[in-house]
């Protein structure tokens, strides 16, 4: 999907300045243990499934349908790992945002991993001593997943 209707009603008014937006982030495993990525097709970086949460969704289902929009794959939900305020990011249109990030572990339920719409060029599983280059807060995220008790991380 792309930029949400009330993210450009609000670029409208504010041009390319700082919003402060609701995100949701999903570590997804299958079966063989290995982490569902997408290829941006703006700046080209693998990242973990990432996404903007519409005005009055839940962070849970919000999350599950960014995975299934970007990738076509139906994950469910295990538990949050991790909540967090990202920095500042400016996207190639030089928009800037900066995300409250809720971060969730979730597993593999039924699909094939596919470019499913215009925001990723490459979806792919990838075993995770085979990783391709990704940030080092998507990398934590990872780890976070792979290791939590159930527990969320909250920045401090």
């Amino acid at each position: 999907m792309p930029t949400p209707d009330f993210i450009l009603s609000l670029r409208e008014k504010v041009g390319h300045d700082l919003l402060w937006v609701p995100g949701v982030a999903a570590v997804v495993f299958n079966q063989a243990s290995e982490v569902l990525l997408c290829r941006r097709a703006d700046n080209g970086r693998w990242t973990i499934i990432t996404g903007i949460l519409e005005p009055g969704e839940e962070p849970g289902p919000g999350l599950l349908r960014e995975v299934e929009e970007e990738t076509g794959v139906q994950a469910k939900l295990e538990h949050l790992i991790h909540v967090g305020t990202t920095d500042p990011v400016t996207f190639p249109n030089l928009d800037r945002c900066q995300f409250l990030n809720l971060a969730f572990s979730c597993s593999y339920v039924a699909g094939t991993a596919r470019v499913n719409d215009d925001e990723s060029s490459d979806v792919a599983w990838f075993a995770l001593d085979a990783l391709p280059e990704l940030n080092t807060r998507h990398r934590m995220l990872i780890d976070l997943a792979r290791t939590s008790t159930g527990v969320p991380v909250f920045e401090t």
